[in-house]
């Protein structure tokens, strides 16, 4: 039967059971019994019960079996059995017949580990041996082949001079029958004969070795041929003894003894007694020399002990005591003859030194492996805390001298969090919503403009752009909803209710039943006590809903859905459908709240349902409520297709830009290795020092930067950027102009500097020119691998990525990380900014997290106080300073040097700050450029302002006038992409054109664009200049 291996190892059957008749008498399987069984035919297993029958099926049929002669895993037994049945017949019928039995008697026995060795040994063995009976090629002096069979063979020993050295190898000879021609045969060496290679290789030869030989999993056991095989060919089975389990077992524990229990194991392991000198004997009594000689014995023979097994150390014996005692010594034996010898001095005996073992020291602690949880390393009290955090409501109301059109009241410290989602959201889908990039802080600013007379152009259109992705146009799939919407709230009128009065009158209360006498003034007091419990009931089951706002009473037959699709947002237009959609979606239950709250304001009790009130309220609502109203918008926007597929088109372009990474980098792997070559040979071709005594200084730098990092380089595609990024964004024109000259200035100067050297021969020369030509190609790819890092960055949107958090779970963000350029978009009306956000964010930890690492149980904290003379919560007001302190509140950093005292503030050794930090060393130099563009645009607009006013700027449109004060940063964007694709902006009802149906519009001719508004390919991803 085959073998199936379970976790390298064959299955085990199970025994027979022993089946019981009527009688009670035992019997075997083979007597008749009358018991219901059931059995397995592959493995002739039988059980006399179902459930074991059924939990052994369910074991073999695992995918856990291994075919022991393919080695194929993952099957089922009962397919690996099968599989070891059908390689088993296939290697029995190729493999030769002839090289069966001494390839086997060569195995048995042997203690080769690993099989890979086993085969690689026995084919060199064996392929260069044949056997009686072997088909075989015979090889003549013409090349030519003829086919022959091995008849005879003939095995001639080594012979070897006197001195040992090899006279002759061991060789055979082959008496060979030539098929190819009847009668002949050849006496041949092995020199002249070889086999068919198909028919003995080494996958043949591991098949074979797997189907017939077994071996068991402990270390050091030999192969055995399978009983049935080795009957076959009478190879003999019998282990031999130093072969065997125990016997391999008893070696071990001999050498293992051996080391312990040897000369110097003693001395290692128990410490030697302690010599002393004896008791000083009196004088007048002298031991005899047989005394003298008989403790000498003793002590040696006690020592000899103590060598050859575990010591045990007795007391001197009497004859000792007596020779060492004070008392008379008894004479020597009659008949001999007193010797006479000088007295000896007493020798020393062995005295036990009774002393109690000393308690072994506890072993010391193994050093800590860094990095460890950030909260278990000590706390410094001496190191300075963090750095101080800055705050969006302290610095709200120093943006503008003049607050007459901002609107009263600070944002909220949980309105910060919605108010960065939803920029981020505008800024990273702004192709798909047609808006122009804008900074943070001008749509800070824009949040909170007010003005009755003037609207500020970057509020209108973005909640215009958001609201037009919700429904598609009236000649756009005849202006389908792109969202899912609940059932608009159920209003009472005033038949329902007239309806509901005639029902109730159609009752018949029954007459209250008596079990008393009552008086009149009883009744009516029974009667009354009826009447209140009844409209107590009624205020229970019918509960009457208190109207919060008019916004159902704003729209008649023309509904916020249909003004939507006619894209009707002028003159309040906007603000109709913003209230529309937020009573609709009352109906939910975890945004019925915030609607509710917003609708108050825009759709007040005491004003009257018309599109003036609607864009009046709207002026005057409360930042917060708009950052709800807006969130709420931006939030349903995601649900589009639009979006959905502008997703899927980046994720499938980044999969692109990474197969062209990879291709670049192995460009410049190339490349390096052709530059290391060429800087060999013109080391070989450089001329000697003194007649070239200033050598080119670039290629010794170039070896110091550029070779060092050669053989560290792979072919990993990474989608960050290095700590200073060698590229500027795609988007900055300027930038990259101004680089690529100072590169050509280095250029220029440098080949003057190599002109003025002395040239060297014209092959060195040509070497340098290749050098110079080779350089210039690695820093081409090496751009064009920045270009694609930068275009990775820019197309990964599905989400924002985290910095990383710290000892205490803040979390850091920078937004520019990915998903839009560091400076906004070049064609921007704002786009002289130069930056986008320009901070470094900090949220406070999450619930889960406060409670799991700050806010601990009474235990934790105890434990920690012992541990750290403080909890974490007094850890964390001493170490942060201004703090965060939950996941709903937000503070920043705006200042390169605030950036590199959190770096220096971070401890390394623990596990979320070695993250976070190592992330803000690689992002240090990006983060502090954009800060101080930030800074640099802030004064310059100050600067702006505080100036004489120019003449105003206006921007004129069909039906209002955008103005440009000069006080407000805000007004001076404009959405510069909505009016070069749509011919208008988003406020403005759509004119007839001839422009095609934008891709964001029609989901299915969607197609990922960059920040230029350009499909995201090589072609509209770079500048070419």
């Amino acid at each position: 039967m085959t073998q199936v291996l379970f976790k390298r190892k064959p299955v085990q059957y199970l025994p027979r059971p022993v089946i019981e008749d009527d009688s009670s008498e035992a019997c075997s399987l083979t007597i008749q019994s009358i018991q219901t069984v059931w059995v397995i035919p592959e493995t002739n297993e039988v059980f006399t019960s179902y459930e074991p029958y059924l939990q052994r099926m369910d074991f073999y049929k695992q995918r856990r079996f291994i075919c022991e002669i393919t080695g194929h895993s993952g099957l089922t037994f009962f397919e690996a059995q099968r599989s070891e049945m059908e390689e088993s017949r296939e290697v029995n019928s190729s493999f030769p017949d002839a090289l069966r039995e001494p390839i086997l008697r060569r195995i048995q026995f042997s203690t080769v580990s690993r099989i890979d060795n086993l085969v690689d040994e026995i084919f060199e063995e064996f392929k260069q041996d044949f056997y009686p009976g072997e088909q075989v090629l015979i090889l003549l002096e013409d090349n030519t082949r003829l086919h022959g069979m091995i008849r005879d063979k003939a095995n001639f020993p080594e012979q070897t001079n006197p001195d040992g050295t090899v006279k002759a190898p061991a060789y055979a000879r082959y008496l060979v029958k030539i098929l190819d021609r009847p009668n002949e045969e050849a006496l041949l060496d092995q020199e002249h004969i070889t086999r068919d290679r198909k028919m003995f290789t080494k996958q043949m030869l591991r098949a074979f070795i797997k189907n017939t030989v077994t071996r068991e999993s402990w270390n050091g056991a030999p192969w055995l041929v399978k009983t049935s095989i080795a009957d076959e060919y009478k190879i003999p089975t019998e282990v031999p003894k130093h072969l065997q389990y125990g016997a391999k077992v008893a070696e071990k524990k001999a050498m293992k003894k051996g080391d312990q229990e040897g000369f110097f194991g003693f001395f290692a392991s128990q410490r030697l007694p302690e010599l002393k000198p004896a008791v000083k004997v009196q004088k007048s009594t002298k031991p005899s020399i047989n005394d003298l000689l008989r403790a000498k014995e003793e002590q040696f023979q006690e020592y000899q002990r103590s060598l050859t097994g575990n010591p045990t150390f007795v007391v001197p014996s009497p004859s000792v005591v007596a020779a060492t005692s004070s008392r008379p010594v008894k004479p020597p034996d009659i008949g001999k003859k007193p010797q006479t010898a000088p007295p000896a001095p007493p020798s020393p005996s062995v005295v036990i030194k009774t002393e109690t073992p000393k308690p072994t020291p506890p072993p010391p602690p193994p050093p800590i492996k860094y990095p460890i949880e950030d909260l278990e390393i000590p706390p410094n009290r001496e190191s300075a805390p963090r750095p101080a955090l800055k705050f969006v409501q302290d610095d709200q109301g120093n943006d503008d001298d003049d607050e007459s059109d901002v609107l009263s009241g600070n944002i909220k410290p949980e309105s910060v969090g919605p108010l960065l989602e939803t920029w981020n959201t505008l800024n990273v889908f702004c192709e798909v919503f047609q808006l122009d990039s804008f900074t943070f802080d001008d749509f800070l600013q824009a949040m909170s403009f007010s003005s009755d007379d003037i609207d500020c152009e970057l509020f209108v259109e973005i909640h215009c752009a958001v609201l037009k992705k919700l429904v598609n146009a009236e000649k756009d799939q005849d202006g389908a909803v792109q969202i899912s919407l609940p059932d608009l709230p159920i209003e009472e009128s005033d038949d329902s209710e007239e309806e509901e009065d005639e029902e109730e009158e159609a009752v018949i209360e029954p007459e209250p039943v008596f079990t008393r006498m009552t008086t009149r003034s009883s009744l009516a007091k029974a009667e009354a006590e009826n009447l209140r419990k009844a409209q107590e009931n009624e205020n229970i089951e019918n509960p009457e809903e208190v109207k919060l706002h008019r916004a159902a009473e704003m729209f008649g037959d023309y509904g916020w859905i249909d003004r939507l699709r006619k894209r009707d947002f002028r003159n309040g237009g906007w603000e109709m459908v913003m209230i529309g959609l937020l009573h609709q979606l009352s109906v939910r239950p975890r945004v019925e709240k915030v609607c509710n709250e917003i609708l108050k304001i825009l759709a007040p009790l005491d004003a009257e349902p018309t599109k003036e009130t609607a864009r009046l309220q709207y002026a005057t609502m409360d930042i917060n409520l708009r950052i709800q109203a807006l969130e709420i918008i931006c939030m349903l926007s995601l649900e589009t297709k639009a979006v959905k597929n502008y997703l899927e088109e980046c994720s499938n372009q980044m999969t692109e830009f990474r197969k062209e990474k990879i291709e670049y980098q192995r460009e410049r792997k190339a490349a390096l290795e052709e530059l290391r070559r060429l800087h060999e040979e013109k080391k070989e071709l450089q001329p000697e020092r003194g007649k070239s005594p200033s050598p080119v200084p670039e290629l010794d730098n170039l070896e110091d930067s550029k070779m060092t990092g050669l053989d560290d380089e792979t072919d990993q595609v990474m989608d960050t950027e290095d700590d200073e990024p060698q590229a500027r964004s795609l988007r900055g024109g300027a930038d990259r102009i101004m680089e690529r000259k100072r590169k050509l200035e280095e250029e220029r100067e440098r080949k003057e500097q190599q002109a003025k050297q002395p040239k060297g021969s014209k092959q060195y020369q040509r070497v340098v020119k290749k050098i110079e030509d080779q350089k210039a190609r690695v820093t081409k790819l090496e751009q064009k691998i920045a270009d694609v890092d930068n275009d990775l960055r820019e197309a990964d949107c599905p989400r924002t990525r985290c910095l990383g958090k710290d000892r205490f779970c803040n979390r850091y963000w920078w937004f520019e990380r990915n998903a839009m350029p560091y400076n906004g978009m070049p064609q921007s009306s704002t786009a002289d900014a130069g930056y986008a956000n320009g901070r470094v964010w900090v949220q406070g930890p999450d619930d889960m997290e406060r409670l799991g690492f700050i806010d601990v149980s009474e235990e934790q904290k105890m434990h920690y106080m012992k541990e750290f003379k403080m909890t974490p919560a007094e850890r964390r007001e001493l170490e942060e300073g201004t703090s965060v302190p939950n996941a709903q509140q937000w503070g920043y950093y705006d200042d390169p040097e605030s950036i590199e005292k959190l770096i220096s503030w971070l401890d390394g050794r623990g596990n979320r700050e070695l993250k976070l930090r190592k992330e803000l060393l690689v992002w240090r130099g990006t983060i502090s450029e954009y800060m101080g563009r930030r800074q640099a645009y802030l004064e310059q607009s100050a600067d702006r302002a505080e100036s004489e006013e120019p003449p105003t700027k206006r921007v004129s449109t069909r039906n209002k006038t955008y103005v440009d004060d000069h006080k407000h940063r805000c007004m001076r964007w404009r959405n510069s992409t909505a009016l070069s694709e749509n011919g208008h902006l988003h406020v403005d009802a759509g004119r007839p054109t001839k422009r095609t149906k934008r891709a964001t519009d029609d989901p299915k001719e969607l197609k990922a664009t960059n920040r230029q508004g350009k499909p995201l390919t090589r072609q509209g991803s770079r500048y070419k200049f």
